[in-house]
């Protein structure tokens, strides 16, 4: 497994870090428990939305154990790396690549979403999965996660939602408030308490600051078009998916005619 790439690590990259830790071992049964038995369904979503594509080569932001780039081998031939901040998830992805038909297939390597260590239009493909409300600058991050994609490459996002409506938002709150704690907690014990009490305030927060259109017109900033989006599940997850403009600007060339622009404008 590779090891961490350099890089200013940020304060919502080190509340992750703790946040997960000492979740590895039990992530994705636990994850099914927290979604109410939704994640798989969800995750099946967004990798159908590159299948079809029959890419050779893609990459898995927020790997976590390793599903979905274990799901992307297991549905296609393409040679998939995973990708992930927490060292302690990826031992545990690292053993449940072991134990899979496709352990051939699926390289780790510890890397920050940020600043990823590959060349430009490295990727046919590239998913990622619950990350955004971790990073300090989401639109930033979206554009270096275009970048590492050949232009005609699709993209594809898994992430949870807010249902809407009178009967079924106060549910959520409720359950999010009540219910993924204590189901953490017994099945995970004060770990995963932490994680369920702090999962649905967070979910809230990101999507009042970010609304989907928000993201609409960040993936469009990064030169990702034909996006789509599928609100799930009663409004609890969301699959959202697009493909690179051919011919998009490298994110890092953007970025800086970004800077420039605004200090001529500041000038």
């Amino acid at each position: 497994m590779a090891t961490e790439t350099s890089g200013t690590t940020s304060q919502p990259n080190r509340f992750a870090r703790q946040l997960f830790d000492g979740l590895p071992t039990r992530y994705d049964r636990l994850a099914e428990v927290l979604s109410f038995g939704q994640n798989r369904r969800w995750r099946k979503a967004m990798v159908d939305a590159i299948v079809n594509r029959s890419p050779t080569s893609v990459l898995d932001v927020a790997t976590g154990p390793a599903g979905v780039a274990l799901e992307v081998a297991t549905r296609t031939s393409a040679r998939v790396t995973g990708v992930d901040l927490t060292p302690q998830m990826l031992q545990a992805g690292a053993a449940n690549v072991a134990r899979s038909p496709q352990a051939g297939q699926v390289h780790l390597a510890v890397a920050r979403a940020e600043e990823l260590p590959f060349a430009d239009a490295t990727f046919d493909a590239l998913t990622f999965t619950y990350l955004l409300r971790y990073v300090a600058d989401p639109a930033q991050t979206v554009k270096e996660l275009a970048r590492v994609v050949k232009p005609g490459g699709v993209i594809a996002n898994l992430e949870f939602h807010t249902p809407t409506g009178r009967v079924w938002h106060p549910l959520w709150v409720l359950y999010t408030r009540i219910g993924l704690p204590v189901a953490g907690f017994v099945l995970g014990g004060s770990e995963w308490f932490r994680v369920g009490r702090f999962l649905g305030p967070s979910i809230s927060r990101h999507y009042r600051n970010y609304p989907i259109s928000w993201h609409l017109e960040a993936w469009s900033s990064a030169g990702i078009e034909d996006v789509k989006v599928s609100v799930m599940s009663l409004g609890g997850g969301l699959v959202m998916w697009g493909r690179k403009l051919p011919g998009s600007p490298d994110a890092r060339d953007q970025g800086a005619r970004d800077r420039a622009q605004a200090m001529a404008t500041s000038g």
